[in-house]
């Protein structure tokens, strides 16, 4: 796995002017990535069960696993996850942890602030994957301990656990590239195991998103079949895609549910569900994940009969996208006392989008300097010499062939026109990739230059600032919808080949 750094003309220029070594790492404080790939017998002990440490480590090497042994992992985790119930119990003291998304560096950090997973209970609402870039080592340590801490490690099952939308985004290209597409088809029947609830000491229910018209009771989700690819509609889409009204608590009709516009699917829940459920199962409070938190939670309107906060949101995730800037939180349930950990994010190392290699970046360098020596090549004589060099030919076919060589020349000339526009801004596309789901440029945006370029970008960022954590869930506003069927079908046509790079 070789590894480069990345860096713009200018700054390439300044290295050599400064005389700054171009065989060796410039920053020698950041350990060069291991190559070797660990085997089963390397992760797996005398029990059979995954080494949690070792794989940790491992990762934060950012080494990779065999592929023998990823699929082990995996295997062995579903095995166990299809034993357990739809809506599994789980007793306190408990720590309750909201998404994860890919950033595996943070998760590490969330497991210091947390407590050890062998002797701390630990309960995770779902959405490990996608958006970050490190989501197949999430998994896989997550599985790790699962298999490890079995009673006391509980895994629950979000909407990024899923074809659909693992395809859409970046999951399913990152195990292409890290493994291979049997790792991610593996992988993608163990999240078909993932449980879909979670009672917490008989008082919270506990679910990635929230509240169905068509669960009423506990009893309703228990009966849900979960091993499948969630549906776009019905209880168990529900549960994972539903949100809180934007104005929970302060409603201004008696309506329960609303189609959720912003996601595409599932409902709005209201203040007035939320404690209806609550009083017809005789519970505390619901704890979900699935939205982004500036604080890291966020506590709802308190319900009247308990004076306790009626909903929790969790989001365990600090700079969500490397551009939130904002905190994540853990929940720790004790006593009967619940106390909010904060914390901010860890660095990690960079990849390009879309998993792009150094060498693939570099190509529209390159690129421009052939498509400037093919129209120098074609500009050598001037149209009076080639009427005056050029064979008599009839009158039809003479315009016929000069009308093939100016289509030629335009050709390239719109060939340079693009290369030039991605060699001078480099920066920017970076940008605009970032701001995509699938790390995918607009159709056409290149051939318009840097004016087409400047206007796309306005489109996802204008000014290309962030300023606070409003302005980058606005701009992110579109990737929290369920991908349509025509989304889906140029995300398909659009991905080229999983080129093996590192950010």
């Amino acid at each position: 796995m070789s590894r480069t750094s990345v860096r713009s003309n200018r700054s390439s220029r300044s290295v050599r002017r400064s005389g700054l070594p171009t065989v060796e790492r410039i920053m020698q404080n950041v350990p060069y990535p291991t190559g070797k790939r660990l085997s089963v017998p390397e992760i797996y002990d005398k029990r059979a069960k995954p080494i949690p440490d070792v794989v940790r480590d491992h990762f934060l090497r950012e080494g990779r696993l065999e592929e023998s042994a990823a699929i082990q992992i995996l295997k062995d985790a579903s095995d166990l996850l299809s034993s357990e119930s739809t809506l599994v119990d789980v007793e306190a003291p408990v720590t309750v942890c909201g998404d994860v998304h890919g950033q595996f560096f943070d998760l590490v950090k969330l497991f210091d602030v947390g407590g050890p997973p062998s002797n701390t209970r630990y309960l995770f609402l779902g959405d490990y994957v996608d958006r970050g870039y490190f989501s197949i080592e999430c998994v896989l340590y997550l599985y790790a301990l699962k298999l490890n801490f079995p009673t006391t490690f509980f895994l629950l099952r979000g909407n990024h656990e899923c074809r659909h939308l693992t395809e859409y985004f970046t999951f399913k290209l990152e195990c292409k590239v890290k493994y291979s597409q049997k790792v991610y088809d593996v992988c993608m029947r163990s999240f078909d195991t993932l449980p879909l609830g979670a009672l917490v000491n008989r008082q919270f229910l506990c679910v990635h998103g929230g509240l169905s018209p068509e669960i009423q009771r506990l009893d309703d989700l228990k009966r849900i079949d979960r091993f499948c690819e969630p549906p776009n509609s019905g209880p168990m889409c529900d549960t994972i895609w539903s949100d809180p009204c934007s104005d929970f608590g302060e409603e201004r009709d008696g309506d329960y549910f609303q189609v959720n516009e912003a996601r595409g699917c599932a409902y709005f829940f209201s203040y007035a569900a939320c404690c209806a459920f609550l009083r017809n199962n005789n519970l505390l409070s619901i704890i979900r994940a699935h939205e982004a938190q500036d604080a890291g939670y966020k506590m709802f309107k308190k319900n009247d009969s308990t004076g306790f906060p009626s909903l929790i949101s969790l989001f365990s995730c600090p700079n969500y996208c490397d551009v939130y800037n904002n905190k994540a939180a853990i929940l720790i349930y004790d006593n009967n006392v619940m106390n909010i950990r904060q914390f901010n994010c860890q660095p990690h190392p960079y990849w390009l989008p879309n998993f792009m290699d150094v060498f693939t970046w570099s190509l529209p360098f390159i690129g421009e300097k052939v498509t400037e020596m093919l129209i120098s090549i074609l500009n050598i004589c001037t149209e009076a010499e080639l009427r005056k060099a050029a064979p008599p030919t009839d009158g039809a076919e003479g315009v016929s062939r000069k009308e093939v060589l100016r289509n030629k020349v335009r050709a390239v000339g719109k060939m340079a026109r693009v290369y030039k526009v991605l060699r001078e801004e480099s920066e920017s596309l970076l940008v605009l990739k970032g701001l995509t789901p699938n790390g995918m440029l607009p159709l056409g945006v290149l051939s318009t230059g840097t004016e087409g370029l400047q206007t796309a970008l306005s489109g996802y960022a204008p000014n290309l600032k962030i300023q606070n954590f409003k302005d980058a869930k606005y701009l992110d506003r579109q990737n929290e919808h369920m991908p349509t069927s025509k989304q889906m079908k140029q995300s398909s046509a659009k991905a080229g080949p999983a080129f093996p790079g590192k950010r």
